[in-house]
């Protein structure tokens, strides 16, 4: 039992030490692009590099150095489940704001329109020729004079150029 052990462990190392063989990359006679860990005699033979380390699922550190403040690190691979939730946070968070100022657009736009119709209202009025009345501090009410009317009409179309433009 002892033996058959060691015969493993030594079969073992065998085989590790030939995975670290050199390769070669070559071209025969024919013009075929051939493969191997020995290379005929007589050819121009190009040694292969070691195979590329397996990708790592784990984000590499930051880059350190020459990083300009402010920029975006270059990231290669794909993004970590955590990473990806907070993608995703980010990206709710941004339309969630956008949804807000618009809708505050939406609303400042109403509010202009509906300023806009009371100051077309209020100038006609005005204009019409109509007698106006108005209430004073003791809530009596009375007819404008036609220098008030002046003056109020004035006021009105200074309201219209400035909600209705």
């Amino acid at each position: 039992m002892r033996l058959s052990r060691w015969i493993g462990l030594l079969l073992c190392g065998l085989l590790a030490a030939t995975a670290h063989a050199q390769g070669y990359k070559w071209v025969d006679k024919n013009g075929h692009t051939q493969y191997g860990d020995t290379p005929p005699p007589g050819v121009n033979a190009t040694p292969l590099g070691p195979p590329p380390p397996p990708i790592s699922s784990t984000p590499s550190p930051a880059p350190t150095g020459d990083v300009k403040e402010g920029a975006p690190a270059v990231k290669k691979g794909p993004l970590t489940p955590a990473e990806q939730e907070l993608e995703f946070r980010r990206r709710i968070k941004e339309a969630q704001e956008a949804a807000a100022k618009a809708d505050k657009e939406q609303q400042q736009a109403r509010e202009k329109e509906e300023n806009c119709k009371h100051a077309q209202a209020a100038l006609r009025t005005l204009e019409s020729g109509e007698r106006v009345m108005s209430v004073d501090q003791k809530g009596e009410r009375y007819y404008i004079s036609d220098q008030q009317r002046a003056a109020e009409t004035a006021r009105a179309q200074e309201q219209v150029r400035q909600w209705c433009n």
